[in-house]
């Protein structure tokens, strides 16, 4: 079969692929800018847009494209980001009118920041279409696609080589059902969200994620809150382990390596403790081998010695110790308050707010300071419950 784009002069090959005994879909394999510009304009009208991408990230810090999919309606378009530029076409449909859907987006954002330098907008993610229907928040797209369509998809490409050319037809076909069926997957989702009246909430959600991907940079300053042993470090060894962190971070991404290639949270966190002044003292600490001291010492010492000289009026707060009373009480009121709302809701705690967001509230009302706001759905939902629940917890 042919389906040839009179405006665009050009003839595509699709091919079938079937659903089920009943029914069937198509897809396009495009590798030129003329075939891509061909296949936004088809799309062009849609009101929903599927996506998805294929991608390798074993030696890298930012995904390689390997393929990107789309589809609306009938027909997916694979296309070779090996031999196919992002066109201005392309850009456009990522941030037209169009609802754009991706399943556990986080690593598809970067391919599409990476690739096409802009994000799809506006977003559905149905993982998290899914969390706000009372399931799983982590659900897997092949149990989605089960869940609600009763199919089951093929699982055997799920980690083959994306990189090769040519791509097997089990290949081909593998990637355009995850778009085919992410159309199905939201049409039915949507009418539960709109029943249940929490189309505004996941619109609010996914608008955030959208926010998140385009601040990498300054998401970087954030990243040493993710270790879970902060509350061990006095303000001074915190001071280096945040500023090791972000060099860290920078340097992976302008170096384009894993982080672990370089150096892992670990050992940055050893070294924060220990407070090295010097490349021998730097040597003595445990993990750290000789060829990280000879390219990375000088960086290190050198943020070390920028927290020692830092002024006591800067230093960060001492994280507490969540195995101390006062934090342990103000914690179990919040996510008591937390599991409470999301029983009632049905929707996972964690949806709710994660266990770092508490940690960061109690931390905030141990050391006297205004707590962060709750936006939006959040904010109906939990505020005042936990303004109370804190204020009974510190009598």
């Amino acid at each position: 079969m042919l389906i040839i784009n009179a405006s665009a002069d050009a003839v595509v090959p699709t091919r079938k692929i079937a659903l089920s005994s009943s029914t069937s879909a198509l897809y396009q394999w495009i590798d030129s800018a003329e075939a891509l510009d061909a296949a936004c304009e088809q799309v062009s009208g849609a009101s929903v847009i599927a996506l998805d991408t294929e991608f390798f990230r074993e030696n890298t810090f930012f995904p390689i494209p390997a393929l990107i999919q789309f589809a609306s309606h009938e027909v997916a378009y694979l296309v070779d980001p090996l031999s196919t530029p992002c066109t201005n076409a392309f850009k456009a449909l990522l941030q037209n009118s169009a609802v754009k859907l991706l399943h556990a987006c986080s690593e598809d954002l970067e391919v599409f920041q990476r690739w096409a330098g802009v994000l799809p907008t506006p977003l559905v993610d149905t993982q998290v279409a899914q969390a706000f229907l009372g399931e799983n928040p982590g659900m897997g797209y092949q149990k989605l696609v089960e869940h609600w369509v009763g199919e089951t998809l093929p699982k055997e490409e799920t980690r083959s080589n994306w990189l090769e050319r040519p791509l097997t037809s089990s290949q081909c076909e593998y990637a355009a059902l995850d778009v085919i069926y992410l159309l199905k997957v939201w049409q039915l989702q949507a009418e539960k969200l709109d029943a249940l009246g929490r189309r505004e909430w996941l619109d609010s959600e996914c608008a955030s994620l959208i926010e998140q991907a385009g601040r990498s940079v300054e998401n970087d300053g954030q990243w040493y809150t993710r270790q879970r042993q902060l509350w061990r470090l006095t303000p001074r060894q915190l001071e280096a382990y945040r500023l090791m962190t972000i060099w860290r971070e920078g340097e992976t991404r302008r170096r384009d390596l894993p982080r672990n290639w370089l150096v892992s949270d670990k050992l940055l966190f050893v070294v924060a403790e220990k407070m090295p002044k010097n490349r021998y003292e730097l040597a003595e600490v445990e993990g750290i081998k000789p060829p990280l001291v000879k390219k990375e010492g000088d960086a290190l010492l050198a943020l070390v010695k920028q927290a020692q000289h830092c002024p006591e009026s800067d230093l960060p707060a001492r994280w507490p110790d969540p195995m101390q009373p006062a934090f342990k009480r103000r914690f179990k009121a919040i996510k008591g308050v937390v599991a409470e709302k999301a029983a009632a809701l049905n929707i996972a705690p964690e949806m709710l707010l994660r266990r770092r967001d508490i940690e960061a509230l109690v931390m905030q009302r141990l050391a006297h300071q205004p707590l962060q706001e709750l936006s939006g759905w959040r904010d109906t939902c939990l505020t005042q419950a936990i303004h109370q629940a804190l204020e009974e917890s510190s009598l």
